[in-house]
C-alpha cells in the first residue's frame, strides 16, 4: 500500500509540474514528436530486421546469437 501511494505522489508531482509550466504543453508535444521520429522513423532506414533477413527459421536465428554472444569467450 505503501508503495502505491509513493508511485501515486511521484507521478502527481510531475503532473503538477508539468500543468503549471508555461511551456509545458510545447515541450512535452516536441519530446513526444522526437520520440516518434527516434523509434518510428530512424528504425525503419537505419536499423534493419537483420535476422530475419537472413535467417529462415528460430533455430538458426537462435544458433547465429548463440556463436556471436560466445564467439569472444572462446578466443
Amino acid at each position: 500500500m505503501e508503495k502505491i501511494k509513493t508511485f501515486s505522489g511521484f507521478v502527481s508531482m510531475y503532473v503538477e509540474g508539468v500543468k503549471r509550466m508555461t511551456w509545458g504543453k510545447t515541450l512535452w508535444i516536441i519530446i513526444l514528436i522526437k520520440l516518434f521520429i527516434m523509434f518510428a522513423i530512424l528504425k525503419v532506414f537505419f536499423f534493419p530486421d537483420f535476422l530475419n533477413s537472413r535467417f529462415d527459421t528460430d533455430k538458426e536465428k537462435s544458433e547465429y546469437v548463440g556463436k556471436q554472444l560466445t564467439k569472444n569467450i572462446n578466443q
